[in-house]
């Protein structure tokens, strides 16, 4: 049991939704405390076990024709496992909920109320997000932007314009992610009767999606002005992942899957490289 939680969790992903909350948090409070800690432990497996596990459970069908399917990129449990993987996410998340809604505002608890709708309503019926395309890379999106929006909130913090236009580029690159990640799905989804915004748009128009959403949220980091804006040079490297397959065609969108693997990598490059720029700004703003 114990395995099949961990191989539903995704671990290779569990950066990407404790690091905004932490890195939000840490900025905002200037200390390590009992939030921070609680907050940063739930966002790290809890979180990832609910939202991975609700998926992997209601995407049984289309994820046994996925040959990507099995492995780091999604689990394929057997029936008799599913209802154990929901009993034990919501398990495991009810004492962090507690725990943060304790230490929290009225509006901390509106924030993190809207962050774990989505995790829900993105796979679990009726709601089923992500088969609404545009609204499934939305969803998907507030997933990692949330956490961070809940760390400023949290700790009491002022949203200025330097920290909107961060989280807004940051909703962008997270809907670019999951637009481009649907691509080598195309075939799967589609035989498997789910409709995304790669079933809707075709591969190459998603591609292109992708890019340009990846586009405005580097000019957007540009204006938050020093040393913010370096961050900007961080769209590149997931443009040039994704650019080769601007043209690909859906019966070859499997191909896409080469890039997907690419950005799984670039994604700890650039959390890296954002870690010293988060360094460099709190040593400017102390």
């Amino acid at each position: 049991m114990i395995h099949d939680l961990l191989a539903v969790s995704r671990p290779l992903s569990w950066i990407n939704t404790a690091y905004p909350f932490a890195a939000a948090y840490l900025l905002t409070a200037r200390e390590v405390d009992a939030a921070l800690i609680v907050g940063a432990l739930f966002f790290l497996v809890p979180y990832n076990l609910a939202m991975y596990g609700i998926n992997d459970v209601f995407d049984h069908e289309s994820d046994l024709a996925n040959p990507r399917k099995g492995g780091v990129e999604g689990a394929v449990l057997p029936r008799s496992r599913h209802r154990s993987i929901l009993i034990a996410s919501a398990v495991l998340c009810v004492p962090f909920i507690a725990a943060l809604a304790a230490m929290g505002s009225p509006l901390s608890w509106l924030v993190l109320a809207v962050s774990l709708f989505a995790v829900v309503a993105y796979s679990a019926p009726p709601m089923r997000f992500k088969e609404v395309p545009g609204l499934d890379s939305a969803t998907s999106s507030v997933h990692f932007v949330s956490p961070a929006v809940y760390g400023v909130v949290l700790a009491d913090g002022t949203f200025t314009w330097g920290l909107v236009a961060v989280l807004c580029a940051f909703f962008l690159w997270g809907m670019a992610s999951h637009a481009f990640g649907a691509v080598q799905d195309v075939i799967p989804d589609r035989e498997g009767g789910i409709a995304s915004i790669a079933t809707v748009l075709g591969a190459a128009r998603t591609v292109r999606f992708a890019l340009v959403c990846w586009t405005a949220a580097g000019l957007l980091v540009l204006t938050t002005g020093w040393p913010g804006a370096l961050a900007a040079v961080l769209a590149v490297p997931y443009l040039l992942a994704a650019a080769p397959y601007a043209f690909v065609s859906d019966k070859d969108s499997a191909r896409a899957n080469r890039g997907w693997r690419k950005f799984l990598w670039i994604n700890y490059l650039c959390g890296f490289l954002v870690t010293m720029l988060l360094i460099a700004f709190a040593a400017q703003s102390s």
